[in-house]
């Protein structure tokens, strides 16, 4: 089996994942990372900021506990469908932000622009933690660096059909990466 390092860049509520093996992109597709059926669940911190602060950390598990059965979910049908296509998963990479310290839960609730960096650092923690469950070492690569490489992104793209847009160019540079960042523990 050839191995395959699959790409992640996570969005509020769901994230685009990109295989690459042999230096071409051989699978892409969205991962949902919330249950729409619970109110506010997409952008869970705008959600709780409205909430008292016992309530909101019990809203906030209640995502997390949704949020993490969905994302390994995703994942070990997404190791199955490249295995069935002669793949192996070896390792994942998730594309990270500035990686601003969030510090307590009241004062992130109470900043606006924390709140963001809450519901970013919450998908893309969701996601390493479903690869770490799945046996997969998983890396993180600052998204910044990459952008400067867009350019490359089409040559991988090989036989896949549309949508080949940012996200799908991030993701795949991101499996693409020898070195691909720091390990997330």
């Amino acid at each position: 089996m050839l191995r395959a390092s699959i790409g992640f860049r996570a969005h509020s509520g769901w994230a685009v994942a990109v295989a690459v093996a042999g230096g071409k992109a051989v699978e892409r597709r969205r991962i949902e990372l919330c249950d729409w059926l619970v109110p506010g669940s997409a952008q869970l911190y705008h959600a709780a900021a409205s909430l008292p602060l016992p309530a909101a950390a019990t809203y906030l598990r209640r995502c997390e506990t949704a949020s993490a059965a969905m994302a390994e979910q995703a994942l070990r049908k997404l190791a199955a469908d490249l295995a069935a296509r002669g793949y192996r998963a070896a390792r994942c990479v998730v594309l990270t932000g500035a990686g601003r310290p969030l510090g307590e839960l009241a004062k992130t609730l109470a900043s606006h622009p924390l709140i963001h960096t809450a519901e970013g650092e919450f998908y893309r923690a969701t996601i390493a933690a479903a690869c770490r469950r799945c046996g997969l070492p998983v890396f993180g690569t600052p998204e910044r660096e990459l952008c400067t490489r867009l350019a490359e992104g089409p040559a991988l793209r090989a036989g896949l059909g549309p949508p080949w847009g940012r996200d799908e160019k991030l993701c795949a540079l991101a499996a693409a990466e020898r070195r691909p960042g720091k390990e997330l523990s």
